[in-house]
């Protein structure tokens, strides 16, 4: 049964942002979907026409990479700046979506539904119901707590318990909800969640796009003039989740410290805030890159020693940060800032693959640097501690079985679909 399954069965992924969008979600989303379609399984995708950081985009509406069919869907084009223009921006996906998942799905088909824009789910489960199909919810993020949390928007409570209610009924709905972490999976049962809906598949990295590789053989060391220096870097978004006050008041307490540089790679509202606060204070050690995109994800990882992520303490359980993965592949240490007991400063300390400080606290992250830099051995020794964890426990492989096992199982229960996803 189970390679029938694989070959007839078809599977549906809903998020905003797809290939070739390099945001961290995306490439897991697009990761994922062409590696289940070279195991046999008819895979589709519905994404926005935008990418993450250029909402004047115009991505193809209909595309075939990988063998996956990339359905794209008329949306605003506000972008990320402005929360009305991005709430706009959502409400036009709502509306754009049930047209083209009529279309596409079947009776026992599996849609599967992440968590951008905030409570698609509801949208994706509508239709589902309507069509026969099974629903499964990837959840990388909780909302609306996560908003509350930010304030961002700020919700009025009676919207923010209608929220609530409806997100888990959508929940408890699903034949199946896969979290990213252990705190989020616990949260949700709290919420009236089944655990035997609910399944933990972490996130993972390129491990074989992103190559350990030494430090003095990074381009963008050379490009950047820092051969000699102990690098900190941070990549990826670094958004309203993240602190990057702490960063500065690292950055600004080493500024005379010419061993030691920053170098930020990626973008996002704190990466904005932490560009234009560094500009002020003069700050000449800290330099400032895009995006990078895949093909020189392993340079960039590699032109630090030490790699920063960050989440704010009161989203514990409510996001997980998937840039450990990635700093883990490329065989880095690992600084996080936030709560010291949460569930990657935990990890980080079981693995001892780096050290933990308090949000709030640059002098103690300021510490923690000079100690890594004045022991490179040791650093150079969290950096392969934290590639062998990944191995063991977060490869992308094991994910992605995780991930056909669980499908495969969904499709065994419902009635079997043939391929039409084209």
């Amino acid at each position: 049964m189970g390679t029938r399954a694989a070959e007839v069965m078809s599977v549906v992924f809903v998020n905003r942002f797809c290939h070739p969008d390099h945001s961290a979600t995306s490439q897991i989303l697009s990761d994922l979907a062409g590696g289940l379609s070279s195991q046999g399984m008819a895979v589709a995708m519905v994404a926005s026409r935008q990418r993450y950081d250029d909402p004047s985009a115009q991505l193809q509406a209909r595309e075939f990479w990988r063998g996956v069919h990339i359905h794209r869907v008329w949306t605003s084009r506000f972008g990320r700046t402005r929360l009305v223009g991005r709430a706009i921006d959502y409400l036009t996906f709502y509306f754009s979506l049930p047209w083209v998942l009529w279309r596409l799905l079947r009776r026992g088909d599996v849609v599967v539904a992440k968590t951008d824009p905030p409570l698609v789910s509801l949208v994706v489960a509508l239709v589902a119901k309507l069509r026969g199909a099974v629903l499964v919810n990837w959840l990388q993020d909780v909302f609306p707590e996560i908003a509350v949390s930010l304030r961002q928007p700020p919700l009025p409570r009676p919207l923010v318990w209608l929220l609530k209610k409806l997100r888990n009924r959508s929940l408890r709905a699903a034949a199946m909800n896969v979290t990213i972490g252990e705190r989020m999976a616990e949260y949700f049962v709290s919420q009236g969640v089944a655990a035997t809906r609910i399944q933990v598949i972490p996130n993972w990295a390129h491990e074989d796009a992103i190559e350990p590789r030494p430090s003095e053989n990074c381009l963008l060391r050379r490009k950047l003039g820092l051969q000699d220096q102990f690098v900190v870097g941070y990549s990826g978004n670094l958004g309203r989740a993240h602190d990057w006050t702490t960063i500065f008041d690292a950055a600004q307490g080493l500024r005379d410290n010419a061993g030691i540089a920053f170098v930020i790679v990626g973008g996002g509202h704190g990466y904005d805030c932490l560009r234009a606060r560094a500009a002020e204070a003069g700050l000449a050690n800290v330099y400032f890159q895009p995006y990078q995109p895949l093909d020189l994800l392993s340079d960039s990882m590699a032109a630090a020693n030490l790699h920063l992520v960050s989440l704010r303490p009161e989203l514990e359980g409510q996001i997980v940060p998937s840039k450990f993965y990635g700093i883990a592949a490329a065989e880095r240490a690992v600084g996080f800032i936030g709560d010291p007991d949460g569930e990657l400063a935990r990890l980080v300390a079981n693995a001892d693959c780096g050290f933990s400080v308090p949000q709030g606290r640059g002098d103690l992250l300021a510490e923690a640097i000079l100690r890594s830099a004045a022991d490179l051995a040791e650093c150079q020794s969290q950096g392969r501690r934290a590639r062998k964890l990944l191995d063991q426990r977060f490869s992308r492989g094991a994910a992605h079985q995780q991930w056909h096992d669980l499908l495969l199982a969904l499709a065994s229960a419902a009635q079997p679909s043939s391929n039409h996803l084209n």
